[in-house]
């Protein structure tokens, strides 16, 4: 099985042009499986055999996970990542039968996007130490971030090329590699072309031809890495925000959700997401009827009553 795991993972790699966080996911969640089986098995997990595993070993295996306190939505994954691989190897004839064809997929807890007060992020770019060309990369970065919504994958597959400071917008490669085009406002345009003028000042020892290539560039001068943004994006948000999660994605929801407050159409705001479909957008509409929830029992004299 753990060959069959290696193959599978090369297909999301080269046959669906699955992003790298997918891949590392999956690649952890059929590990785990695989040590699980190998326990169950009582035997080394590279001599655990695919066709020995039934629906049985599958559901005793998220059993464990669920009583190990698992989050649902976690679970979720794990059981993704199971029904992928067995169809994977159902359909290529590894084994006969599909023991997660009917696996039920648990329904993730019911939670609303994490977001930055427009006040707090406007204090936080503002805070952003300019002066230097790494702080002018942290602050494009914030900028772009925040100004446009796309994701941390997304944001370290920029290229130079894809910049278009006379248009105002940038081209960004999506999930599934689908391209789509997004405006710049204004502020993220003018900071991201005083840092192009001055980025060759941030290469270093392992500046190759990529990294020549890309929009934002790591420490040691090669390409941006998702790991690194995220450190960065994290500090900033500790400094000035109390938000309890700080992550990319933070500004990705706060984009969204500040739009939508602030009249925009959800249909477009799909479109600046990257939202294969809209019922993934419309989440930010139940954040947007939060905070009118909360405005109107704080300032309605019978809201309490």
């Amino acid at each position: 099985m753990k060959k069959l795991i290696e193959k599978y993972l090369k297909y999301l790699q080269v046959e669906r042009n699955s992003s790298p966080y997918t891949i590392i996911s999956y690649e952890n969640d059929l590990t785990t499986f695989l040590d699980f089986c190998a326990s169950q098995f009582e035997c080394a997990p590279d001599q655990v055999d695919v066709q020995y595993i039934t629906r049985l070993t599958i559901r005793l295996w998220l059993g464990e996970l669920s009583d190990s306190g698992l989050s649902k939505s976690s679970i979720a994954r794990k059981v993704a990542a199971l029904r992928s691989f067995f169809k994977y190897a159902f359909k290529r004839e590894y084994i006969t039968k599909n023991p997660a064809h009917l696996l039920v997929v648990p329904k993730k807890e019911k939670t609303l996007p994490k977001t930055v007060t427009s006040e707090d992020m406007e204090r936080m770019l503002d805070n952003v130490n300019i002066e230097t060309t790494r702080g002018l990369q942290d602050r494009a970065i914030l900028e772009v971030f925040y100004g446009t919504g796309i994701r941390v994958s997304e944001l370290v597959g920029l290229n130079l090329t894809d910049v278009d400071l006379r248009s105002g917008q940038i081209t960004v490669r999506g999930k599934g590699n689908k391209e789509r085009i997004v405006p710049l406002g204004n502020t993220a345009k003018d900071i991201l072309q005083s840092f192009i003028k001055k980025r060759v000042e941030l290469y270093g020892s392992r500046t190759d031809s990529d990294a020549r290539k890309a929009l934002f560039l790591a420490a040691s001068g090669q390409r941006a890495y998702v790991r690194a943004v995220r450190y960065m994006v994290e500090k900033y948000l500790t400094r000035e925000s109390e938000v309890t999660q700080k992550s990319p994605h933070v500004l990705r929801h706060s984009f969204a959700t500040h739009m939508l407050n602030n009249g925009a159409d959800i249909r477009l705001i799909k479109e600046f997401l990257g939202h294969a479909n809209l019922a993934a957008t419309q989440v930010y509409t139940h954040t947007s009827v939060e905070r009118l929830k909360n405005v109107y029992e704080q300032a309605h004299p019978r809201a309490k009553s």
